[in-house]
C-alpha cells in the first residue's frame, strides 16, 4: 500500500516506553514540534523499571511532573532497602542496604530524592505531561521505514488500527526503540560488551496471605536464596499483588512454555518458604540482562537513545535512569539547534557525552549484580571485588570531560570514586537553595529553556557581558546575581556561600546549560569579559 498521508514535524520519535516519552516531555517544554509513534496499543501493564534515581527525579522536577509522579507511586513511598534471605518464613536474613538514604545526606547534593514508580504507573504521567505540552503521540502506529539525506528524514509509518500509511518528513528521529532496536539494525550500528549475562522470567501474581509473611519489612526486592527455588521478590501493593523474577535458563533448553502457571505456583512457595499459599498468577514477561554499548549513538541525523544505545543489568536500577537522561542531553540540544541558536556540531556532543557515561555505568550495574548475587546471575569469579563508586556518585556525580563543555578538565574520570559537584566544567552544577520574591528554589530549578549566567554581588561586569552577548548571539541568556542586596536577583540561605559552593570567586562567573551541567567557568573578573564569554558560547553551542 502507498503512503497516502504526509506529515512534517522537527523531531520524530520512535518508541513510546519509559525514553520516549521523557524525551516527549522535554521536547514539549522547550517548544519543540514532534511526533512520537509506539506499535504496541498502550504504555506497559507489567510493573517493571521501578527504581528512578534522583538526577531522573531532578529531571522531571524541572519538568513540572515530579509531583504527579510522587502521587502515582505513592503506594511503595515507604518501601526501601534490598533484603536477602533464603526464605521468608525463616529466621535468617541480612539486608544488603536498608535506606536509600540513610541520615539524609542527599539533601546536601539535590531538592529530589529517589522515587519508587513502577513503569506501569510512571508511565501514564507521562503520557498526559508530554501531550500537555504539544506532544503528538501516536501508539498502535508503527514505524516500517526510513531514510535519511543531507536534508532531513523521510520515515513511513502505519497506523495499526486503520492500515493508513504517513510519511512523516522530520529533521531529525529519535530511536528509542528499545534493546533490539530495528532503527540500529538497519544503520548497521553494532555494539560492544559482554552481552548477555542472565535472563528471568517477571511473574505477576496475587496472593493476599504473602503480605502475613513479609510482616512489617518494607522493600524494594528481596532476593531469595534458596538453592532449589531462588528469585527476587517485589512488592506491588504491599498487599496482594507481588512480582517474582524467576531465573531463565535458555541456555539448557528452557523455553518460555516451560514456565507454566503450576510451575510459577509452586516455585514462589518453595522460594518464600510458605508451602500452602494460594497463588493466581497474573502475567508473565521475559527479560535478559545484558551489559552492551552501542558503537555510535547516532548516524546522519539519527540518533540512539535508551536501551537501543545501552543494555545494562537491573541491579542499581540504571538502566532505565541512563536513558531518560540520554533524552534529555539529546533534547535540549536538538531543541537549541532547531532553534537557530546553536550550530549542528552541538550534536554530536551527544554521543561524545552520553556514550562514556553508558560504559562506566554499564560496568557498575554488573558489578552490582555481582555484589549482590543476583540471582540468575553466575558471575565470573572476582566479579564486583575492588573499590567501587557508590550508587550515588553513578547516578549523579558523573561528568562530561568532553563534549558541550568549555574548560573542563579532559582527565576528569567520568564516574569518579566520590561526589564531586564543585562547580568544575562538565559536572552537574551544585545544587543550593535561594529565595526569589519570598519563594523558596533551588539553584537547579533555573536550567531547563536556555543557558544560564550565575555570579555574586560583585559580578556585574559579567551579567553586562551576558546582556550584550544575548543580543549579539540572538539567544536567552538569563545572568542572575546571588547575593544578600535588595538589588541582588537571588538571596542564599543564610551562611550559604554562592561562590565558595561553585568553586569560584565574588567577582566570578558561572555557566550553566539547560541540563544543568557546568558549560564554563570564571574564576573572576577578566581584562576582556565579553571576549571570555564569547569564546565560551562559541565552543559550547558549536557556534563560530
Amino acid at each position: 500500500m502507498s503512503p497516502t498521508v504526509e506529515d512534517r514535524v522537527p523531531v520524530l520519535v520512535v518508541g513510546g516506553s519509559l525514553v520516549g516519552l521523557s524525551a516527549s516531555l522535554f521536547l514539549g517544554r522547550l517548544g519543540v514540534r514532534h511526533m512520537l509513534v509506539e506499535k504496541h496499543s498502550d504504555t506497559s501493564r507489567h510493573p517493571r523499571g521501578r527504581g528512578n534515581n534522583v538526577r531522573t527525579m531532578e529531571l522531571y522536577r524541572v519538568a513540572g511532573a515530579e509531583q504527579r509522579i510522587r502521587e502515582a507511586a505513592s503506594v511503595l513511598a515507604d518501601n526501601h532497602g534490598i533484603l536477602q534471605t533464603p526464605s521468608l518464613t525463616g529466621e535468617e536474613q541480612e539486608w544488603l542496604f536498608k535506606e536509600i538514604d540513610p541520615g539524609g545526606g542527599l539533601a546536601r547534593f539535590s531538592p529530589a530524592g529517589w522515587c519508587l514508580c513502577s513503569q506501569n504507573d510512571l508511565e501514564p504521567v507521562l503520557v498526559r505531561c508530554a501531550r500537555e505540552h504539544g506532544g503528538d503521540l501516536r501508539f498502535h502506529t508503527e514505524l516500517l521505514s526510513f531514510d535519511q539525506d543531507r536534508e532531513g528524514v523521510t520515515a513511513v509509518v502505519k497506523n495499526r488500527d486503520t492500515g493508513e500509511h504517513t510519511t512523516v518528513h522530520a529533521d531529525y528521529l529519535i530511536a528509542a526503540d528499545g534493546p533490539r532496536s530495528p532503527a540500529r539494525e538497519r544503520l548497521g550500528i553494532g555494539q560492544t560488551g559482554p552481552g548477555d549475562l542472565f535472563h528471568n522470567v517477571s511473574i505477576t501474581f496475587r496472593a493476599p496471605a504473602l503480605a502475613a509473611a513479609v510482616g512489617d519489612r518494607r522493600f524494594i526486592a528481596c532476593y531469595l536464596t534458596n538453592p532449589e527455588a531462588d528469585g527476587a521478590l517485589l512488592p506491588v501493593d504491599n498487599q496482594e499483588e507481588w512480582v517474582f523474577h524467576a531465573p531463565w535458563h535458555p541456555d539448557r533448553g528452557e523455553t518460555l512454555e516451560d514456565f507454566t502457571d503450576e510451575r510459577c505456583i509452586d516455585h514462589i512457595r518453595r522460594a518464600t518458604g510458605v508451602p500452602d499459599m494460594d497463588v493466581e498468577i497474573t502475567g508473565k514477561a521475559p527479560w535478559h540482562a545484558a551489559e552492551r554499548v552501542a558503537e555510535r549513538y547516532s548516524e546522519g541525523r539519527v540518533f540512539l537513545a535508551g536501551d537501543s544505545a545501552h543494555e545494562m543489568s537491573p541491579t542499581g536500577a540504571f538502566g532505565s535512569n541512563t536513558g531518560i537522561q540520554d533524552a534529555h542531553n539529546l533534547a535540549w540540544k536538538l531543541a537549541a539547534v532547531v532553534n537557530g541558536w546553536a550550530g549542528p556540531g552541538l550534536l554530536d556532543t551527544y554521543e561524545s557525552e552520553r556514550q562514556p557515561v553508558a560504559r562506566a555505568t554499564s560496568a557498575r550495574a554488573s558489578a552490582r549484580s555481582a555484589e549482590h548475587s543476583h540471582p540468575g546471575y553466575a558471575a565470573a569469579p572476582g566479579a564486583g571485588g575492588g573499590r567501587q563508586s557508590g550508587v550515588l556518585t553513578v547516578a549523579l556525580g558523573y561528568s562530561y570531560p568532553r563534549g558541550a563543555v568549555a574548560g573542563a578538565d579532559p582527565e576528569l574520570p567520568v564516574v569518579p570514586a566520590r561526589m564531586q559537584l564543585t562547580g568544575a566544567p562538565g559536572t552537574r552544577a551544585p545544587h543550593m537553595w535561594l529565595r526569589r520574591a519570598g519563594v523558596r528554589l533551588s539553584t537547579l530549578d533555573l536550567y531547563e529553556q536556555s543557558l544560564v549566567l550565575l555570579t555574586g554581588p560583585d559580578g556585574e561586569g559579567w551579567r553586562t557581558a551576558a546582556a550584550r552577548a544575548a543580543e549579539r548571539w540572538s539567544l536567552d541568556l538569563p545572568a542572575y546575581s546571588i547575593g544578600d542586596r535588595p538589588e541582588d536577583d537571588l538571596a542564599p540561605d543564610e551562611g550559604a556561600d554562592w561562590a565558595e559552593a561553585h568553586g569560584t570567586t565574588p567577582q566570578g562567573a558561572v555557566l550553566v546549560r539547560p541540563d544543568g551541567f557546568v558549560a564554563w567557568r570564571a574564576p573572576g573578573t577578566a581584562a576582556d569579559l565579553a571576549g571570555e564569554l564569547d569564546a565560551a558560547l562559541a565552543k559550547v553551542l558549536c557556534r563560530g
